[in-house]
């Protein structure tokens, strides 16, 4: 096993812990995730919504895995931190495939995935999560796998009966080789805490501005945090305004809290980096 990444990858699984949760801004593309490092972020994740925007693309398993490697790539070459990123649904159709993406991704440096199951039957994608499970220790690598579960989203059936199911198949995504469940749509009190206490793994959430706080959810069992496409949704939300205001009104109000030019240009010179 390649003793540098067993310890960026070892740091990484210690940083899911309630005590702290391990607090992602997603990033999607270089720039994006050298601000979030300086601004002091422990580890990078990657949006994959905010990715195949960036490069064209609708999100929802839309984007080849060329491309969303070689961002990858890009983003583990610029920062020190552990970088985990979201594969989707693994960037192929076949199990031969996602294994062949996992290896790729481990190449690239990164430490973690996280891959959803969307409209999949739950059974198909435990063997998906074994499929890159065993990719990663062919590969003599560790990778935390972060089970992405859209039961709240999908919203069908009662929230007991959403709760049941998430529990249902984190057990299985568990037992085929996740190390953690990532329920966006999870979001008041009692649905959380119901999920941590029956999830035998870090359990990850999805915040939106309005949320519980960090330590918030921290108390509640949750172990990691994430703002998913928000700050890359936000972004594109300035360049709208801006964009509207220059062409309406002529003013450029939009563009006051930009980023200071010269910090940006700093951050991504190479004679800067550690």
């Amino acid at each position: 096993m390649n003793f540098e990444h067993h310890q960026t990858a070892a740091h990484f699984r210690s940083l899911h812990t309630s005590q702290k949760p391990l607090a992602l801004s997603n990033a999607w593309d270089v720039a994006s995730a050298v601000i979030t490092e300086a601004a002091g972020a422990t580890a990078i994740a990657t949006t994959s919504a905010g990715v195949a925007w960036s490069l064209g693309f609708p999100d929802g398993d839309r984007l080849d895995r060329a491309r969303a490697m070689a961002v990858v790539a890009s983003i583990v070459r610029a920062v020190n931190v552990p970088v985990t990123a979201d594969i989707e649904g693994g960037y192929s159709e076949t199990l031969e495939g996602i294994a062949a993406t996992v290896v790729e991704l481990l190449e690239a440096g990164a430490v973690g995935i996280n891959m959803e199951d969307g409209s999949r039957d739950p059974g198909d994608f435990a063997h998906r999560i074994s499929a890159a499970r065993d990719a990663a220790r062919t590969a003599g690598r560790d990778l935390f796998i972060n089970a992405r579960t859209d039961v709240f989203l999908a919203g069908a059936g009662t929230a007991e009966q959403q709760i049941t199911e998430v529990l249902a198949r984190a057990e299985k995504y568990v037992e085929a080789g996740a190390d953690g469940i990532f329920v966006p749509g999870a979001s008041d009190a009692g649905t959380i805490a119901a999920l941590t206490a029956g999830i035998s793994v870090p359990v990850n959430v999805m915040v939106v501005a309005g949320s519980l706080s960090v330590t918030e959810l921290g108390r509640l069992g949750v172990s990691r945090v994430s703002l998913g496409s928000s700050i890359a949704q936000a972004a594109y939300a300035v360049a709208q305004r801006a964009a509207e205001e220059l062409n309406t009104a002529g003013t450029y109000m939009a563009v006051a809290d930009a980023v200071d030019y010269g910090l940006l240009n700093g951050l991504l010179d190479p004679a800067n980096k550690n």
